[in-house]
């Protein structure tokens, strides 16, 4: 049985208030965009992509020790960084025989820094 305090923040008038629903819809981005913000929310969605970007907020890596710091193979964390190039989230640069991974750039780390204040309020 349904307790009465779990019904309180529902919402019982059927009134639409067209002023408030205009003025968000007038600032409501594209639905592009909004496509774009999930897909970029869903890389954020993986742990190993997390780790990936919080060792790179360190330092610049290569894949092998990426994968010595994660205990992961070089093939599993190549895969992962495939994923975060193509999100414009990772860049890497070849220095002789090894390429490093960085972070592409300021924003991700701002992103996470809001992600972590965010979590430490709740």
């Amino acid at each position: 049985m349904a307790q009465i305090d779990d019904f309180k923040d529902r919402c019982d008038c059927n009134v639409i208030h067209e002023e408030i629903v205009n003025t968000v819809k007038d600032k409501m981005p594209d639905d592009e965009i909004l496509f774009d913000l999930a897909e970029l929310f869903k890389v954020f969605g993986d742990s190993t992509r997390v780790k990936i970007l919080y060792a790179l907020f360190q330092s610049k890596m290569c894949v092998c020790d990426i994968a010595a710091l994660l205990g992961m193979t070089k093939s599993s964390i190549s895969h992962q960084l495939r994923v975060l190039k193509q999100a414009k989230l990772v860049k890497y640069k070849k220095e002789g025989k090894i390429v490093f991974y960085s972070l592409d750039d300021e924003h991700i780390k701002n992103i996470f820094d809001q992600a972590f204040c965010h979590i430490k309020e709740a």
